[in-house]
């Protein structure tokens, strides 16, 4: 799904030479951001599943995995909110 627009925490603002700065981040990012804590423990379960208590962090993989599944967590909520 394509980043949103729509930001969250806007600020529009104006300096002196016309230019905007400070427009926020997007509601996707807002939403990921919101959603990782979800996204690491869905990921720490999975391995207890597998592995037991041998899980431990491997900083690529499961960073990749963290950061994805916030995302997608992050494009169904965009989604549901177009509803």
């Amino acid at each position: 799904m394509k980043d949103r627009i729509q930001p969250a925490f806007p600020l529009v603002a104006e300096d002196d030479t016309g230019m905007m700065i400070n427009m926020g981040m997007s509601l996707r990012d807002y939403f990921a951001a919101k959603a990782l804590p979800i996204a690491v423990k869905l990921n720490t379960k999975q391995y207890d599943r597998e592995l037991g208590n041998e899980w431990f962090w491997d900083d690529d993989e499961d960073a990749d995995f963290a950061a994805n599944v916030a995302y997608q967590l992050a494009d169904a909520m965009l989604k549901a909110r177009e509803k």
